[in-house]
């Protein structure tokens, strides 16, 4: 064991006290007194609490020393953000939401970033070690964003014996995903883009794209000016009709 290890352990039993007494004390209180008390408490053991962050009650921490928290996030009742202790980060962006019974899951050590104003719908699932999710995004509830896959290339080895791999997912900026839509490991979704609900995503989908199905398929494009097709003919058909009585 190295010096360094053990000038640190005092450290790090300290923390995990901290925190341990701390979530329990003031996590369970409700209405504004609970979340005056999280704002105030949540500071000694987070990473980081940006201003005005509101905290409801009944949610669960771990490892809250790596986690951060941006200006003006919001987090609902019910949810469990689960990072590691060893070079990782979960970080919530500016104006980020996280509704009722979210799921957060950090498997190994690694990043899981949740953009500015973007919204994680109830009972949304996140799971890996490898998540990045750009600003502006909209994941409706009842989705899963799993970047972790069992391995299972051995059929003379149990499935639970070839442990996992790690690839990664990336959601760009200005993403919405319909309900019940679940992302696979290694999966790019291109910015701008729209994933109907109960799509099962397993290839990129390129920017700006419509995507529906199982698995998702790109179905139509969005236009530069960012109109769904049905729109642009109606606005084309209208435009026409208009010209005809000119």
């Amino acid at each position: 064991m190295t010096t360094n290890t053990l000038q640190n352990q005092p450290l790090a039993q300290k923390s995990f006290r901290l925190e341990a007494g701390v979530i329990p004390l003031v996590g369970w209180i409700p209405s504004r007194p609970g979340k005056i008390l999280r704002r105030l408490l949540y500071r000694t053991i987070f990473a980081k609490i940006g201003t005005n962050v509101d905290i409801e009650f009944g949610s669960e921490f771990v490892c809250p020393s790596n986690i951060e928290i941006g200006d003006f996030a919001r987090l609902h009742r019910d949810l469990r953000i689960s990072c590691r202790k060893d070079n990782s980060k979960i970080r919530l962006g500016v104006w980020a939401q996280i509704d009722r019974g979210v799921d957060i899951k950090m498997h190994q050590p690694g990043e899981i970033l949740i953009g500015d104003h973007t919204y994680i719908g109830p009972y949304t699932c996140l799971s890996g070690n490898d998540i990045k999710i750009g600003n502006y995004c909209l994941i409706a509830s009842h989705s899963g964003i799993y970047a972790n896959n069992h391995i299972f290339a051995d059929p003379n080895r149990s499935i639970v014996q070839q442990r996992n791999s790690y690839q990664g997912i990336v959601i760009e900026d200005d993403c919405w995903l319909g309900s019940g839509v679940r992302v696979v490991d290694g999966i790019t979704i291109g910015q701008g883009s729209v994933i109907g609900a109960g799509a099962v995503v397993t290839k990129d989908i390129p920017p700006y794209s419509i995507a529906v199905g199982v698995p998702a398929k790109v179905i139509a494009k969005r236009d530069s000016k960012g109109r769904h097709p049905v729109e642009v003919e109606v606005w084309q058909t209208s435009a026409n009709s208009s010209r005809l009585k000119e």
